[in-house]
Parts: structure tokens; C-alpha cells; sequence
């Protein structure tokens, strides 16, 4: 047991020392940062093995002292042998340093000019170096600054194309290569900002040129219209010189002279006026719009541009479009209204045909449609307020221009076309409304007699106005007068005139001669249907206007009638179309003159009427009379000579006017003496009055059996008197027997007696004999035949009442 124990300990013992001598080797071998690893091992062992550690530490310590002392004993007198040989050599060693010292002094008194001139090579080989490396820098910075030059001499000479051109070339070319010096980095960044300097000048710049061609619209508008009117006016001289014979009349104008045909010279005068004409390209400098827009294309933003340019054109349209409030008062400010216009679109046209893309046929269409629009509402508007012919065939022309200058551009026009209609009728309005002026002062001026004409010369002068033919006059010797007075000349004249005013707005339409002929044709009848027949009915019914004016109005308008044929031809003439074409409208003047004369006729019975009144109104019959004078009233006779009078004047009238009213005086003659028999007024009538009102009657009698008109059958003029006639018979005979007998029968001699006129004109005699009666016998009875007839007449009223009652129940 003890011996195990033992062994065992000495086994322990044995790896104890094993490990002890692991670690004291690691510790000689290793780094002394990395002994503490191997000293804790040393404690982590078992207990007290660190004193053992230590024992062996120690006796390894003491090993080494003694392997060392071994070796400084075995090389101690080596040492000191070197010792003594060192001390030998510090001799030499002091007196080798002292010569080594003064070579190095003298070698670097020597040396010190050589090391300044090789510091001074070593210097201008760095200079020399760092100027081939600065040529060589500059030499690739040159083209760099000399193209930064040459942009900034093209900016200052306002050439922008090329600028971006160069700077396109800076900074894909030549900036790349020098990109590491700070100049080039601040000129790639300063690019930019120029671009958009660029930009800013180039829209500042076409600003201007928008506001430029604003300015200049109406001159390049008045160029281009000058050079379409020329171009018109040279075509139509062309042709109406090939299609004139050598042997051609002269040309016929509107104003009713000849034009002789324009001549090879006149020809080359167009010519050289019409290559005088400036275009728009003369009058506008366009490149500002180029430049801008081949700017904004390099710059990649040329939608912008053309967005941008479009929309300013539209607000620029619209302020063209806009009229002066005082654009109809003159036909300059018309004209200016077109230029301004047309200078718009031939600027537009031009910029669409010299760009690509910037403005393109729908924009410019749409342009137009709503400029055609405006234009049209503007001229609608304005046009109405003129009440010059003169002005508004100015408009009109102006407006043919004006579409013919943008049809050559291509632009539509039809609708233009289609409101000179509309302008056709203002201006035959105008027209009326001036030539009825023209009318109504012709009528005034007139002296409504007949043309008197001295020579032959004078009648040929009034035939060239008139077509006036009469044989019987014609064989009358000089001096003659003509029936129709002044104003037939001058009306015929004033006719033609209107058709020929009429005929100058149908120039230049582009319609055919039939279209022409049915427009002449129809403002013909318009004149003569409305403004012509107006003024002669205003004539007729003025109050200044007495019989004989009447009587030669009525010969005028006969004449003017007869002349309607003439104004037919007149117009065929003019338009080439026959009067038998189907659709060719007639002149409707026969009905105007017939209606004007018959209004005359009807006049002529009213104011005759009228005189008769007023001759009536002076009689002053003396109703109470005892007996009559034995001869006519002065007022009748006066009257009766009047008619005379007034009738002889009648006798250059048609028979049936004349005869119409003759019978209409005298039945209105007739009419006003029963009315004055019949006036409730009157009361009374004597007898005396009776007869004196019979003596009247007989004088009007004879004045009708007189035929103061030639041309009525027998007796007829005198039937407008029976009526008195039977009812004064009635009377002075007394033949009431009769009258009450043959009462209703067809064969009565009273048969136009009336029995409620016969009442009461007997009624006035009953009270007129009553009153006679009394004023003779004051004071005693009635004498007998008195009271006979008193009584008689009492049977008489109380018959003709009776009469009156059975009619009145039998009706």
C-alpha cells in the first residue's frame, strides 16, 4: 500500500517536472508579450505547484549563470587583448579624423561653386521642363479658348445659329479634352446660361417681329391687294384686247363713254407697274422668325416655339379682326380693314411655306374660317349703316380684291361672294333711296308744260335723251312744242343711269350674263315699282299741284310707258340676253305709269270736285225773293266758264279721261245744287228763289249740251242735271196731279223724283209762302187762291208721306 502510494506520488511528481520544463522552454522561446498565457498555466495546475515552479525556475536560472560565466571566462582574454589593440589605434583613429576633417573642409570650399551652378542647371531644367509641360497644356487649351472666343464674337454679333453650333462643338470636343482645368469647368458651366441668353434674345426678338408685322400688316396687305388688282386689271385688258377685232367699237364702260382699246404700250405700262409692286418678303425681314426657329429646334424645344408662335398669331388675328367704330363712315378705313387682314394671311402663308412645321395648313385654315366668320358678321354690320351707293360699290370692289388677293393664296372665298348678294340689295337700296331724291327734285324743277323746241337741233337733242317718234309733229314746222314736259327726259335718263349703277355691282362677280340680266332686271322694276311710282304718287297728292299739272303728269306717264320697250332693249343690250329666254324677268313699268296715271285721273275728279266746292261755296242765293233777277248767278257763271276753261286743257288727255271727268264735274256739280236745295239749314225758299235756282240749272244744261268734251252720244252729259231737272219741273209747273198719279211708273215724267226730296223741298216752299204771306198781309186773311193753294199743298204733304210710309214698309 505504501509503495503504490509512493509510486504514484513519484509518478505525479515525474509529469509535474515534464511541465514545468514545457514552460519554462515556451517562456524562452516566446515573445514576452505571450508569457502570461504560460505563467497563469502554471497557477491553474495543482495546489503548491507554483513553488515548485519556482524551484525549478531557479535552478534554471542558475544554469544559465553558470553557462554564461563559462562563456565570459573562455572569451575574457580575448577581450582584453582587443581592448589593448583599440587603445593601440586611437592614435591613428584622432589623427586620421583630423585629416579626413581637413579634406572634407577644403572639398567643400571647393565644391561650393559647383553645387550652386548644378542648383542653377537643376533650376532651368525644371523651368525648362515646366515650359514644354506648360506648351504643351496651352496647346491643348488654345482651340478651347479660341472657340470660347468665337462664341462670344458670334453672340456679340447677334449670329445665335452658329453660337449654339459652337457651343455644341465646346462641349463634346474641346472641353473634354482640358476638363481638368477650373477655366474649362467654369465655361461648361457658364454654357448653359448662354444657352438660355440665347433663347431670352431670341424670343425677345421675335416678339419684335411679331409686333413689326402687326405694325406693317396693313403695308404688306396694301402691296399684295395693289399687286392682285393689277394682275386682275392686266388679265381683263388682255382679254378684252383678243377678243376685239382690229375693227372694234370702243369699249363700252358704265358710265356710258367709250374706252379705246388698250394699245401694245399700255400693256407694257402694266407690265413695268405690276413688277413694281414690293411682296411681303421686300416689305418684312423674316429671319428674327427663321432664326428663333431654328434655335429653339436645336435647343430640342420646338413645340414650345410653335405653340408659343401660333398662340400669339390667334391673339394678333383677333386684334386685326376688330373694326374702328367710324370703319363704315369712309371707304379708307374699309381699306385699311383689308390690308390689315390680308397682310395677316400673306404673312402666314409665307411663314407656312418657308418653315416646316411651324404653322401648317389646318392651323392657317382654322385661322381663316374664323377670321371668314368675323369678317363677314363685321362687314354685315357696318355695311348696314351706309346709306352711300357710292360707298358701298367701293366696298364692294374693295371686297372683290380683297377675296380675289386671298383666293390666289389659296384661302376659300365662296362666302364673301355670297354676301356681296346680301350687299347687293343694301346697294340697290341705297340706290333707290338716292334716285328717289333724284326724282323728287326733277318733279320739283319741273314746269309741267310741254317741251318747247326752237331748231332742229334742240328737237334732235331731246330725241338722243328720250325715244320720242310722232309723225304729225315731226311734219310741224319750227319752233314746236313737244306734249311731254321736261321731266320725261330726264327721268328716262335717270332710269338709264340707275340700270347702269346697278349693272357696276354685278361686275367682277363671276356671274353669268343671264344671272346679270335677271339682277338688272329686278332692281329695274324695284325703281320703277316702288320708288319711281312713290314719288309720282307724292307728286299727285300735293296740295300745290292743280289741274294742269295734273293733266301733264297723266301725258308724262303715258309717254314714259310707250318708253318701258326702249328701257327693255336698253338692258338686252347691256347683258347679251334675249328678251324671249325662258327665265328673262319683264319690266313692270306699263303697270307703274297705268297705276300712276289713273292716280292722277282719280286726282284730276277729286280736285275738280273740289273747285266746283269752292265756286259753290260763294253762292249767296237770296232764298226769300220775290222774284228772280231773270239771269244766271255770277258764281255759276264763273263756275261754268272755269270748266270751259279747264276743259280745253283736257282736250291732249286720252277721250275717256277727259270725258270721265267731265261727267264727273257735272254730276258733282249736279250733286252740291240738290245738297244746297236739301241743307237742313235752310228753312224757307220763296218761289222767286225757286226760279233763280231754275235759271242755274238751265245754264248748266246748256253747258252740257255745249260738248265742253268731245266724244259723248247725244244727250248724255245733260243726264247728270235730270235729277234737278224733273224735281224744279215739278215745281214751276206745279204738276203734283201728275206726279202723285204716274208715281212708280216707268213712263212718269218725275220718275227721278225722290218723294222724301220732293217733302222736304216742298215743306221749304210751304214755309217761304207762309212767310211771304205774312209779311204782305199783316193784318188780314189769306186771300183766296192763297188758301187754295195752302190747302192744296196740305193735301200734297200728306200724299207724298203717305208715299214715303208705304215705301218705308215696303222696304
Amino acid at each position: 500500500m505504501l509503495t503504490y502510494t509512493t509510486i504514484m506520488a513519484d509518478s505525479e511528481t515525474l509529469e509535474c517536472v515534464t511541465e514545468h520544463e514545457r514552460i519554462l522552454q515556451e517562456i524562452e522561446s516566446t515573445d514576452t508579450a505571450c508569457v502570461g498565457p504560460t505563467l497563469r498555466s502554471v497557477y491553474d495546475d495543482q495546489p503548491y505547484a507554483h513553488k515548485r515552479f519556482m524551484e525549478k525556475l531557479d535552478a534554471r536560472i542558475r544554469n544559465h549563470d553558470r553557462e554564461i560565466e563559462k562563456m565570459c571566462n573562455f572569451h575574457h582574454q580575448g577581450f582584453v587583448d582587443a581592448i589593448t589593440e583599440l587603445l593601440k589605434v586611437r592614435a591613428d583613429a584622432e589623427k586620421l579624423m583630423g585629416q579626413v576633417t581637413d579634406t572634407n573642409r577644403r572639398l567643400q570650399e571647393a565644391g561650393k561653386e559647383v553645387t550652386a551652378r548644378t542648383e542653377e542647371v537643376v533650376c532651368c531644367r525644371l523651368q525648362q521642363r515646366n515650359m514644354a509641360t506648360t506648351v504643351e497644356r496651352l496647346q491643348l487649351c488654345l482651340p478651347v479658348l479660341e472657340m470660347y472666343s468665337k462664341l462670344k464674337e458670334q453672340l456679340q454679333t447677334k449670329r445665335y445659329y452658329a453660337a449654339l453650333k459652337t457651343m455644341e462643338q465646346l462641349e463634346n470636343v474641346y472641353i473634354p479634352r482640358v476638363g481638368q482645368y477650373r477655366f474649362c469647368q467654369i465655361m461648361a458651366e457658364n454654357l448653359p446660361r448662354l444657352r438660355d441668353q440665347i433663347k431670352e434674345i431670341s424670343m425677345s426678338d421675335l416678339k419684335d417681329f411679331l409686333e413689326s408685322i402687326r405694325k406693317h400688316s396693313d403695308k404688306v396687305g396694301e402691296a399684295a391687294m395693289k399687286q392682285a388688282q393689277q394682275h386682275r386689271t392686266f388679265n381683263s385688258a388682255v382679254a378684252r384686247q383678243a377678243s376685239a377685232g382690229p375693227y372694234s367699237r370702243p369699249l363700252f364702260t358704265l358710265n356710258g363713254r367709250g374706252r379705246e382699246a388698250l394699245n401694245g404700250q399700255a400693256l407694257d405700262d402694266m407690265v413695268e407697274e405690276e413688277e413694281e409692286v414690293l411682296t411681303a418678303q421686300d416689305l418684312v425681314d423674316f429671319s428674327p422668325v427663321y432664326r428663333c426657329l431654328h434655335i429653339y429646334t436645336i435647343l430640342g424645344d420646338r413645340e414650345t416655339f410653335e405653340n408659343y408662335y401660333r398662340k400669339q398669331r390667334k391673339k394678333q388675328a383677333r386684334l386685326v379682326l376688330q373694326p374702328q367704330a367710324s370703319m363704315h363712315e369712309t371707304v379708307e378705313g374699309y381699306r385699311r380693314y383689308f390690308n390689315q387682314i390680308v397682310g395677316f394671311f400673306v404673312v402666314e402663308d409665307h411663314i407656312l411655306h418657308a418653315t416646316q412645321g411651324l404653322v401648317t395648313r389646318a392651323f392657317t385654315e382654322e385661322l381663316w374660317n374664323m377670321a371668314l366668320s368675323k369678317i363677314i358678321a363685321v362687314l354685315r354690320t357696318h355695311s348696314s349703316y351706309c346709306d352711300d351707293p357710292d360707298l358701298v360699290l367701293e366696298l364692294k370692289n374693295l371686297i372683290v380684291i380683297f377675296a380675289d388677293t386671298l383666293q390666289g393664296y389659296g384661302f376659300p372665298v365662296n362666302r364673301l361672294f355670297d354676301l356681296l348678294f346680301e350687299i347687293r340689295d343694301q346697294y340697290n337700296e341705297t340706290l333707290l333711296k338716292k334716285w328717289s331724291l333724284v326724282f323728287r327734285e326733277i318733279f320739283e324743277l319741273d314746269n309741267y308744260s310741254p317741251i318747247p323746241v326752237e331748231t332742229e337741233e334742240e328737237y334732235k337733242l331731246v330725241v338722243s335723251r328720250f325715244p320720242f317718234h310722232d309723225a304729225e309733229i315731226e311734219k310741224q314746222d319750227f319752233p314746236k312744242k313737244l306734249p311731254m314736259s321736261q321731266s320725261v327726259p330726264q327721268i328716262y335718263t335717270q332710269v338709264k343711269e340707275f340700270i347702269y349703277a346697278s349693272l357696276k355691282f354685278s361686275e367682277s362677280l363671276h356671274r353669268s350674263s343671264t344671272e346679270i340680266d335677271d339682277m338688272l332686271r329686278k332692281s329695274t322694276n324695284l325703281l320703277l315699282t316702288r320708288t319711281l311710282s312713290g314719288c309720282l304718287q307724292n307728286l299727285i297728292k300735293k296740295p300745290h299741284i292743280g289741274l294742269t299739272e295734273l293733266v301733264q303728269i297723266i301725258i308724262n306717264t303715258t309717254h314714259l310707258e310707250q318708253a318701258c320697250r326702249y328701257l327693255e332693249d336698253f338692258i338686252t343690250n347691256i347683258t347679251t340676253v334675249s328678251p324671249e329666254a325662258v327665265h328673262t324677268t319683264r319690266l313692270y313699268g306699263l303697270s307703274t305709269f297705268k297705276d300712276a296715271r289713273h292716280a292722277a285721273e282719280g286726282e284730276i275728279y277729286t280736285k275738280l270736285n273740289q273747285k266746283i266746292d269752292e265756286f259753290i261755296q260763294l253762292a249767296d242765293y237770296e232764298w226769300c225773293m220775290a222774284e228772280s233777277d231773270g239771269r244766271a248767278s255770277g258764281y255759276l257763271m264763273d263756275l261754268i266758264n272755269f270748266l270751259r276753261s279747264t276743259f280745253q286743257v283736257f282736250t291732249h288727255l286720252p277721250g275717256k279721261v277727259a270725258q270721265t271727268a267731265c261727267m264727273s264735274a257735272c254730276k258733282h256739280l249736279s250733286t252740291s245744287l240738290l245738297q244746297m236745295l236739301m241743307d237742313s239749314e235752310l228753312k224757307q225758299i220763296s218761289m222767286g228763289a225757286v226760279q233763280q235756282f231754275n235759271l242755274d240749272v238751265i245754264q248748266c244744261e246748256l253747258f252740257a249740251s255745249s260738248e265742253p268734251v268731245p266724244g259723248f252720244q247725244g244727250d248724255t252729259l245733260q243726264l247728270a242735271f235730270i235729277d234737278l231737272r224733273q224735281l224744279l219741273d215739278l215745281f214751276m209747273v206745279w204738276d203734283w196731279s201728275t206726279y202723285l198719279a204716274d208715281y212708280g211708273q216707268p213712263t212718269s215724267k218725275y220718275l227721278r223724283v225722290n218723294p222724301t226730296t220732293a217733302l222736304a223741298l216742298l215743306e221749304k216752299v210751304y214755309r217761304g209762302m207762309k212767310d211771304t204771306s205774312k209779311k204782305n198781309n199783316i193784318f188780314s186773311q189769306f186771300r183766296k187762291n192763297d188758301r187754295d193753294k195752302q190747302k192744296l199743298i196740305e193735301t200734297v204733304v200728306k200724299q207724298l208721306r203717305s208715299l214715303i210710309n208705304g215705301m218705308s214698309l215696303h222696304s
